[in-house]
């Protein structure tokens, strides 16, 4: 195979290799919204000096249901969000379902420095609030220079 090419087969090589790209991704959703790419619940994670902090979006979850535990350096939020029937009127035929519903199960992995004997979790406006403190020999602290 030429190493060069002229402007002709240039485009002739991409068109190709976008019709192969095509067929490789055929029957995958055309838009990430539609697919199962995500867990949930989805997550944000943040630090302070004292803490890491967990905000888990889990809108109209009963908070009682909510599991949380600490297994083996992992932090897991566990529970089920249950469909309400009736939420579409009998006979739609729908075509799109983007709010996910069941049982589910979703494992953070916790940083060395995280204590999993100081874990607090409270459920606030729909969303998970998880707050794990950090060992003490982690925490940052100034050294006197002598």
């Amino acid at each position: 195979m030429n190493d060069s090419f002229n402007g002709a087969n240039l485009f002739t090589e991409l068109e190709r290799l976008q019709r192969q790209m095509s067929t490789l991704f055929d029957g995958l959703p055309s838009s990430l919204r539609t697919g199962r790419f995500d867990a949930f619940p989805q997550i944000n994670v943040g630090s302070t000096d004292d803490t890491l902090e967990i905000v888990a979006f889990a809108p109209g979850l009963d908070p009682a249901k909510l599991e949380v535990s600490v297994e083996k350096g992992l932090l897991v939020i566990a529970g089920e969000r249950v469909t309400r029937d009736g939420t579409l009127p009998e006979g739609t035929r729908e075509y799109a379902h983007e709010r996910f519903s069941g049982a589910f199960r979703r494992a953070i992995e916790l940083p060395q420095h995280a204590d999993p004997d100081k874990v607090q979790a409270r459920y606030v406006d729909g969303c998970l609030l998880i707050s794990v403190g950090k060992r003490e020999t982690s925490k940052p602290r100034a050294i006197t220079v002598q």
